[in-house]
C-alpha cells in the first residue's frame, strides 16, 4: 500500500499522541494514592512503586494515615519544607520524618494557650509522633490570657496574692514520649513588644513542679537544658530533688539563670549520685560556697568530663577549691571560670594540677585576675604538661611572655594530639 493510501485517523484532541498515553502502572499507582486513606497499600509495592509514591503523594493526606505507612523519604522532605523555610535534617538525627513530628510537636506546644487551647490538639499528636520524637527545643511558652478589665483593676495587694500563671504542663507529655532524649526550653514569650511584664520571662512554682515531675518520669532523657528562664534557688532544688534517680541524664545545662549557693549545693549533691557528664551553669550568681559544694562532689564524681562555670561569683576562694578538687578528679577535661574573680591562689592551685593531671583539656581562665605570681606559676607548670590542648588567658593580669609560652606549649600538644590521632 502507498503511503497516499493509508488512512489517517485525526484525534479530536489535536495535542493528543501516543506518547502522552500513560503506562497502566503508572495509572494504578495514581489509583492506590488516590485511594490510600481506604486502602494503604504501600507496604505492598515493590521499592521502585513506593518510590514514586514518596515523590508524587499529596501533602495532604492526614498524618493520621501516613505517619504509619510512609516511612522516612522524600514524601516527608516534601512535607517538611513546606511548613518550613529552613530545615536542618542533621539536628534531627538525617532523618526527614524525625525533623517533621519533632518540629510539628514543637510549633503545638509554642502555640499552645492554656485555658484557651484543647488539650486534644496534642493528645490526638502523640500517638503517630512518640516513636518518632528523640529532641525537643521550645523557644517560647504562652502564659494564659487575663481580662483587661481585671488586669488593669488589680492594685498593688492584689497583685501580690493573685493566683500564678502557670503555662504549658509537660507532666502529661514527657512520660508518653517513649524515645525522647534531648530537652531544650526556654520559658518566656518572644515577641511581647510593648506589652513586656517580668512574668512573662520566668517560670512560676508551679510550671517547675510540673517540669520536674515531668522530667523524672522520662526514663529516655539524656540532655535537659533550661535557659533564660529566671531559674532561682528554690527550683533548681526542686527541680534536682527530681533528678537525683534519673537513670539515663548525662547533660545538665541551667544557663542564664539566678541561681546561687543553695541551689548550687543541690547541684553538688545531683553530681555525687548521678552520672552527669556535663555540667553548664554559666552566668549565674553562684558564690564560693555554692563552688565549695560543687567542688567537694568533684571531687568523688568519675564521670563528669565538661564543667561550666563561667560569668558567675565564684571568687579566688571558689576557684580554687575547685582546683584543689582536680588533684583526685581523674574524668573532668573541660574546665571553665571565666568571669569569676578568680586570682593568684586559683592559679597556683591549678599549677599544681597541670603538673600531674593527664586529663584535663581544655581550660578556660578568662578575665580573672592571675597576677605576675599567678602566671609565673602557670608557665612553670606547664612545660611539664602534655595535654592541655586550649588554655584561655586573656585579660588575666599575666606577663605576655607568660602567655605566648604557654599558648607554645599549647600548640605543640594540639598538634602532637592530631598526629597521634592520624
Amino acid at each position: 500500500m502507498t503511503s497516499a493510501n493509508r488512512r489517517r485517523i485525526i484525534a479530536e484532541d489535536p495535542t493528543w499522541s501516543l506518547e502522552q498515553v500513560p503506562f497502566l502502572s503508572k495509572l494504578c499507582l495514581q489509583a492506590i494514592m488516590k485511594n490510600i486513606e481506604g486502602k494503604p497499600l504501600y507496604k505492598e509495592l515493590s521499592r521502585s512503586e513506593q518510590n514514586f509514591i514518596q515523590e508524587k503523594l499529596t501533602l495532604h493526606v492526614p498524618l493520621k494515615v501516613t505517619a504509619k505507612l510512609i516511612p522516612d523519604g522524600v514524601y516527608w522532605q516534601r512535607r517538611s519544607k513546606e511548613l518550613w523555610d529552613n530545615c536542618d535534617v542533621s539536628y534531627h538525627g538525617q532523618s526527614w520524618k524525625r525533623l517533621f513530628f519533632e518540629r510539628f510537636l514543637e510549633k503545638l506546644i509554642e502555640a499552645f494557650l492554656p485555658g484557651e487551647t484543647e488539650l486534644k490538639t496534642i493528645l490526638e499528636m502523640l500517638p503517630l509522633c512518640k516513636d518518632y520524637v528523640k529532641r525537643l527545643n521550645i523557644e517560647e511558652l504562652l502564659l494564659p490570657i487575663r481580662p483587661q478589665e481585671e488586669d488593669e483593676a488589680t492594685s498593688i495587694h492584689e497583685e501580690e496574692t493573685k493566683p500564678t500563671l502557670d503555662r504549658f504542663n509537660f507532666n502529661f507529655l514527657l512520660e508518653k514520649l517513649i524515645n525522647l532524649q534531648e530537652l531544650y526550653l526556654v520559658y518566656r514569650i518572644k515577641r511581647c513588644g510593648m506589652n513586656y511584664k517580668k512574668e512573662m520571662f520566668q517560670m512560676t512554682q508551679g510550671d517547675c513542679k510540673t517540669l520536674a515531675q515531668a522530667v523524672a518520669s522520662c526514663k529516655t532523657l539524656k540532655v535537659l537544658h533550661l535557659h533564660q528562664s529566671n531559674v532561682g534557688d528554690a527550683q533548681c532544688r526542686l527541680l534536682v530533688k527530681h533528678l537525683l534517680n534519673h537513670p539515663s541524664l548525662t547533660e545538665l545545662d541551667f544557663s542564664y539563670n539566678y541561681i546561687e549557693d543553695r541551689g548550687a549545693r543541690a547541684i553538688g549533691k545531683l553530681l555525687s549520685r548521678s552520672k552527669l557528664r556535663t555540667l553548664t551553669l554559666y552566668c549565674n550568681k553562684i558564690q564560693e560556697h555554692g563552688a565549695r559544694a560543687i567542688a567537694h562532689a568533684l571531687s568523688r564524681t568519675s564521670t563528669l568530663e565538661e564543667l561550666n562555670l563561667g560569668v558567675n561569683r565564684v571568687g579566688d576562694e571558689g576557684g580554687q577549691a575547685i582546683a584543689k578538687a582536680l588533684l583526685t578528679n581523674s574524668s573532668l577535661k573541660t574546665l571553665n571560670l571565666s568571669a569569676n574573680d578568680v586570682a593568684e591562689r586559683t592559679a597556683v592551685s591549678l599549677a599544681d594540677v597541670l603538673v600531674h593531671n593527664r586529663t584535663l583539656r581544655s581550660i578556660n581562665l578568662f578575665h580573672g585576675q592571675l597576677g605576675v605570681n599567678g602566671g609565673n606559676a602557670l608557665r612553670k607548670a606547664m612545660s611539664k604538661n602534655s595535654t592541655v590542648i586550649k588554655f584561655v588567658l586573656d585579660l588575666t593580669d599575666m606577663e605576655e611572655d607568660d602567655i605566648g609560652f604557654i599558648q607554645d606549649v599549647v600548640w605543640a600538644n594540639e598538634e602532637r594530639a592530631l598526629s597521634q590521632k592520624q
